[in-house]
Order: structure tokens, then C-alpha cells, then sequence
């Protein structure tokens, strides 16, 4: 390995502990942890202090850092629990979401501001389920009703728009994508109906009794499965993101017992505790200040799309959910759901390298994509506190949001 490498990786490694110990530092102002190893990952990269760079070992164990992020996101998927009123509402505010997204991005284009329709509008129809997963359950509000709706719009938010990337924006002709994403989807429906009747009882206790040995053999498998269906929508010519996506859903279809929480803990350890972030901070390694700072008319653009990110994925929520939300809690959903980031950076990076997008339009993009991270979340619990419904830190009692019945 060398020597350049080792010391990205090292000052990664810094990052990657220093990021919790400052978001706890400044707690007060709910600076999400992701956020500072975004900007930490600036300061460190070329356009800045120059101390790291991102070769083909460090941008490899990134990508791989993305793709776990979303299998994380497709674990946590629990269908049971969203499908019905959180599946159904979620997926017509994105229906809203992309109409209301192509008719900015159509208006920007008609000014001579943009290259594609397609994909600035698809950028701001996202949601960072991945990203708003850790700041929820942090918050202990992951397993009440208002965290089964985040979890339905961050579900259709990652998956609608994964499925249009690998459909859309995978440079084959759609109709023959569209074949190649039936086969995938035929060939994850097959995994998933192989590990969930596929269990001899040889096989279950096998897995159990290396599951705290130095074989480690269900996480192995679980890794298996990730990177074999990463491998498989890669083949197709389809986005790797929704071969991990896929495996996560699998894997929580598959996971059951009393061990399904251990596995967890330790796929998450793997995750959060190492490749993901990675993911972030090479994210802002890649940051491109100079196309933002070239020109500061530029600078407009990342209050735009900041902006643009609420209406887009806002107004819907506050249309939708009247009946489901009290205000206060309506409001902090909307923000919620105007998070976005890991998708954001792959569409940009799609559009740069196909020539789709301009880059100050990417880097606003992604600009704004991090303050969404650093504001609207912490916008969205500042309201669930003020109005007594945040389960105080350390509280032995459950939760009270969305607590109230239907229709309140």
C-alpha cells in the first residue's frame, strides 16, 4: 500500500473519531455527525489543506461505505410496520414530490441555469433515509408512529429514486433496462424466498453457534449477500446501490429469533463504525469549492436548493398527513423529509460525468444536500421538544410522539 494511502487512511480514521467527540461537544446547537465529517473531510482534501486524496483504495472502501449505507437502510425496513397508511402516503407524496421537482427544474433549464430536466429533478425528489436513520433512533423516536411515517417516506424517497437511476440514468435504452431490473428483481425475490425457507435446522444452529465465535459466520453471510447483489445489478448494467438496498430488505425478511438484534448491532458496528464513515468523508474530500466559489453569483444557488429541497418534499407532507399529525408534528415531518444527501452525491456525480450537469449546479447540489443534513433535522426535534412530544435522554418511559389517534 502506499504511503499516500496510508496517511488518507489515517487522517480518515482521525476524522472518523473526532466527528462523535465534537457532535457532542456541541450538542446544543444538533449538529449531526455526518455533517462534520463532511466538512472535516474539506478542510483535509485537495482544494483546501491538500493533506489527502482520494486514490483508488480510498474511493474503492468509499463506494463500499455508500453501499452499506443503503443496505443499513434497507434492513431497517420493516414492511409490516409502514405498509398500509405509511407506505401509501409516502408513496403519493413522492408522485407529488417529482411533479412539483420537474417543474423547477424545467423553469431553472428555461433560464439557461441547467442541462437536464431529468436529473436536477431527480435530485430534489431524494430523501436521506440512511442518514436520518441514526439521528431518529438517537432521538428514540424510530419505533413510534411518527417514526413509521419517516420511515415510509424515507423508503419510497431512496427507493423510487434508486429504481429511476438504475432505469433513467443508466445510459441503456429504459425498455431494456426495464428488462434487465425485472431479472434483478426477479433474482432478489429468489434470494429472499431461498433464505426465508431454506432453514434446516443443521443450517440454524450452525449459524447460532458462530455467531459469537471468531467465524462470525452470519455476518459473513450477510456481507455475501450485499456484495453478491451489488455484483448482480453491477452485471445488468443497473445502479450497485439497488443491489444493496435489495440485500438489506432480504436480509431483514430473512433475520428472525432472538439473535436478529445481535446481528444487527454488529452489521451497524461494521457500518457506522467504519466504511460509512468513510463515505462522508471522502464525500467532502470530493467537495468541488472552486465551481461554487468561481463565481459568487454562484453562491445563490445553495439557498435555492435548500429551499427547493423543503417545497419539493415538504409540501406534500403538509397536504397529506392533516389527518394523521398534529401540526407541530406535521411540520417537523416535513423537514424531515426534505433531508437529503447520499443520493444527491451519486445523481451529481452521474450528471458530471455524463456531462448532464453544470458543476456549480452539482457542488450547490450537494452544498445544500449538507446544510439540509445540518438544519432540517435538528429544526424537525427542536419542534417535537418544544412541543413536549421528545422522550427526554435517559427516559425510562416510551415515547409520546404522534401518540395522538387519527385525525387529531
Amino acid at each position: 500500500m502506499e504511503q499516500d494511502t496510508i496517511a488518507t487512511l489515517a487522517l480518515i480514521a482521525i476524522i472518523a473519531v473526532l466527528s462523535p467527540v465534537l457532535a457532542d461537544l456541541l450538542r446544543r446547537f444538533r449538529i449531526p455527525g455526518v455533517v462534520i465529517e463532511i466538512v472535516l473531510g474539506i478542510i483535509i482534501g485537495p482544494q483546501v489543506l491538500a493533506l489527502a486524496t482520494p486514490d483508488d483504495i480510498v474511493t474503492g472502501l468509499s463506494e463500499l461505505g455508500l453501499a452499506f449505507l443503503m443496505f443499513l437502510a434497507g434492513y431497517e425496513i420493516e414492511l409490516s410496520e409502514i405498509k398500509g397508511k405509511p407506505l401509501n402516503r409516502a408513496a403519493a407524496g413522492w408522485g407529488l414530490s417529482l411533479v412539483v421537482a420537474f417543474t423547477f427544474a424545467f423553469v431553472l433549464i428555461e433560464v439557461g441555469e441547467g442541462l437536464s430536466t431529468l436529473m436536477i429533478g431527480l435530485a430534489l425528489t431524494t430523501t436521506a433515509l440512511g442518514t436520518l436513520l441514526p439521528i431518529v433512533r438517537d432521538a428514540g423516536i424510530l419505533e413510534t408512529r411518527f417514526g413509521g411515517y419517516i420511515m415510509g417516506i424515507g423508503t419510497v424517497g431512496e427507493f423510487g429514486p434508486i429504481v429511476a437511476i438504475a432505469v433513467l440514468l443508466s445510459g441503456d435504452a429504459p425498455i431494456h433496462t426495464l428488462i434487465l431490473l425485472a431479472v434483478f428483481i426477479g433474482i432478489a425475490v429468489l434470494a429472499a424466498v431461498l433464505m426465508l425457507r431454506a432453514r434446516p435446522p443443521r443450517w440454524l444452529e450452525l449459524l447460532r453457534k458462530n455467531l459469537h465465535s471468531s467465524a462470525q459466520l452470519p455476518i459473513r453471510v450477510s456481507v455475501l449477500l450485499i456484495i453478491a447483489l451489488v455484483w448482480v445489478a453491477a452485471d445488468l448494467g443497473l445502479d450497485v446501490l439497488l443491489g444493496a438496498f435489495a440485500a438489506g430488505m432480504i436480509l431483514r425478511m430473512a433475520a428472525g429469533g432472538p439473535d436478529r438484534e445481535t446481528v444487527r448491532i454488529k452489521l451497524e458496528a461494521i457500518g457506522f463504525g467504519f466504511l460509512i464513515p468513510i463515505f462522508f468523508i471522502v464525500s467532502g474530500m470530493k467537495f468541488d469549492i472552486d465551481a461554487l466559489l468561481s463565481d459568487r453569483s454562484e453562491l445563490i444557488r445553495v439557498p435555492m436548493f435548500l429551499l427547493a429541497f423543503l417545497v419539493v418534499r415538504g409540501l406534500p407532507v403538509l397536504a397529506l398527513y392533516r389527518d394523521d399529525l398534529p401540526g407541530i408534528q406535521r411540520n417537523a415531518l416535513a423537514l424531515m423529509a426534505g433531508t437529503q444527501l447520499p443520493l444527491v452525491v451519486v445523481i451529481t456525480t452521474i450528471g458530471l460525468d455524463t456531462g448532464q450537469m453544470l458543476p456549480s449546479n452539482a457542488a450547490a447540489l450537494v452544498g445544500a444536500a449538507m446544510l439540509s443534513v445540518l438544519l432540517y433535522p435538528s429544526i424537525g426535534l427542536g419542534l417535537l421538544k418544544r412541543a413536549g412530544v421528545l422522550p427526554e435522554p435517559g427516559a425510562t418511559e416510551g415515547p409520546t410522539v404522534a401518540a395522538a389517534p387519527d385525525g387529531a
